[in-house]
């Protein structure tokens, strides 16, 4: 047993305190609630920065984007009222939804938009999105104040649903240059406090144009990436929700508990052991499936995930259209790993190390993990870093090995067309399959393309597939409106409140 798990029983073993909870939700108003995070963002800027957990405070709350994607993957108008595509799929025309505003009074407008997207596409971006949405805008038109063209040099029947994800929501000229620290948006929520290491908090914000609907006037995230201090927040009312939980180990106490609620979600999340291609003898692709032949996908899921997730075998999510089951390529065997790295020219004991984020999955995952490897003749040393660390480090090429959970949609031609990405990916073949795939117009070759481009990453062994996360939500009984699935990481708190549902 893990100490992380002895730590966590142990918790539950001296709680609940009876009256805790119920005193300490009582002190705080009915307009006002206090979530739990697992990870604090290194910036509140969502178009600048990679780490989802910028979105799980900003998207839908602070800044908009020109679409919506809903809890159940639906795409629906946001700051855009409508759009119509051309017949060949290459252009998008917008219509922007009058009279929105920025909370700091400056007008949207389509030279809004136009700045943002040039602001995401211009050279030098760090915008995660740019090589797979912006980079494929051609032109952007203004005719007038409310419309706005999109032109494509390949069509892409998933624009939509890009733009609704927080790397295209919509910055202001005037004020995007401070939205790393003083984000400014069209919101219904501006930003109060940062507390640097400990919480954000954010006030609603009158002048939004549905305020009227917005029941919470004060929404407070604080993070907690340690699992037995999310318990005992959740325990003594100092929180009143997890949307999501890290602690799963901990799931039954609260399901049995009358107090809270418990909800088992999706996620279009693929958790990998990510694998530094440029460095030997990773970069022998007979070391990499190795690896993967050296892990028991089931037993991961069991040990760090209770039992909570599928098992994957390329970097999709069962919830994508068109999910190729691939699991079977690398069966659970340990004399097939250890011969493949005889094959390689491994000596044992190869000594690599496993870099680790402070997510739960990560730190208890990871320990299982460098387990299953032990057993292959890999010593896999185990380095546990913060966020910061891991952005500034892994995240910039520089580890052996590392757990993560890529929990944006679709993000393939980010994560593996660009040779520069951390893991260092580099395959003219699998390029072409995405850019086949990309411009042909046959849909009976587009699906056989979708499943090459999924099969080509499991040929290559890019990575270690390991599963695929469920998501567990929980919160305090009548708080209402939280996410419990993720086809995206955000908190759409404007539909969050206490009590009754009211009727729309």
């Amino acid at each position: 047993m893990s100490v992380q798990r002895r730590t966590v029983n142990a918790l539950l073993a001296g709680l609940p305190l009876a009256g805790a909870l119920d005193a300490a939700r009582a002190q705080r108003p009915k307009n006002q609630a206090v979530l739990g995070m697992i990870l604090e963002p290194t910036s509140l800027d969502p178009t600048t920065a990679p780490a989802a957990a910028i979105g799980e405070i900003v998207h839908y709350n602070i800044f908009e984007g020109l679409t919506k994607i809903g809890m159940d993957g639906a795409v629906t108008p946001l700051l855009a009222e409508s759009w119509t595509v051309a017949p060949d799929g290459k252009s998008y025309t917008f219509r922007l939804r009058k009279g929105v505003a920025f909370s700091d009074g400056s007008p949207l407008d389509s030279s809004t938009v136009k700045f943002a997207f040039e602001r995401a596409k211009a050279p030098g971006s760090t915008n995660k999105a740019k090589k797979a949405v912006f980079d494929n805008i051609s032109s952007i038109a203004t005719y007038d104040p409310q419309t706005v063209i999109l032109t494509l040099n390949k069509a892409d029947p998933t624009m939509p649903f890009r733009l609704g994800e927080n790397t295209a929501v919509i910055l202001h000229p005037k004020t995007a240059a401070q939205a790393a620290t003083n984000p400014v948006g069209t919101g219904p929520y501006k930003l109060e406090n940062w507390n640097k290491g400990s919480s954000v908090t954010l006030v609603k914000w009158p002048g939004w144009r549905d305020a009227a609907k917005v029941e919470l006037e004060r929404v407070t995230f604080r993070f907690i990436n340690d699992a037995a201090a999310q318990v005992a927040a959740l325990l003594a009312g100092d929180i009143d929700g997890m949307p999501r939980f890290g602690a799963l180990q901990a799931m039954a106490q609260f399901q049995h508990d009358a107090r809270f609620t418990v909800q088992v979600g999706s996620t279009a999340g693929k958790g990998i052991m990510a694998i530094n291609n440029r460095r030997k003898p990773l970069s022998d692709v007979r070391v990499r499936r190795a690896l993967m032949h050296a892990i028991d996908r089931k037993a991961f899921i069991d040990g760090a995930q209770q039992g909570l997730g599928r098992p994957i075998g390329s970097h999709f999510a069962p919830t994508d259209a068109g999910y190729l089951d691939l699991t079977g390529m690398y069966p659970f065997d340990p004399d097939k790993a250890r011969a493949l790295l005889k094959e390689a020219g491994v000596t044992a004991p190869l000594n690599l190390v496993l870099t680790l984020p402070p997510p739960p999955y990560a730190r208890q995952g990871g320990e299982i993990v460098a387990a299953m490897l032990a057993k292959v003749g890999v010593n896999a040393k185990i380095e546990n870093v913060e966020w910061a660390q891991w952005l500034s480090g892994p995240f910039k090429g520089n580890f052996d090995l590392t757990i993560i959970n890529h929990v944006e949609p679709l993000d393939y031609v980010t994560a593996y067309t660009d040779p520069n990405y951390y893991f260092g990916y580099d395959s003219p073949v699998f390029r072409k399959l995405v850019a086949d795939y990309a411009t042909t117009g046959d849909k009976r070759e587009a699906l056989k393309l979708w499943h090459q481009i999924q099969r080509q990453l499991a040929i290559d062994s890019v990575n270690a597939f390991i599963w695929n996360p469920a998501q567990v939500a929980v919160f305090r009984r009548g708080l209402h409106g939280l996410w419990n699935s993720s086809p995206i990481f955000a908190n759409d708190l404007a539909a969050v409140g206490w009590g009754p549902v009211k009727k729309a």
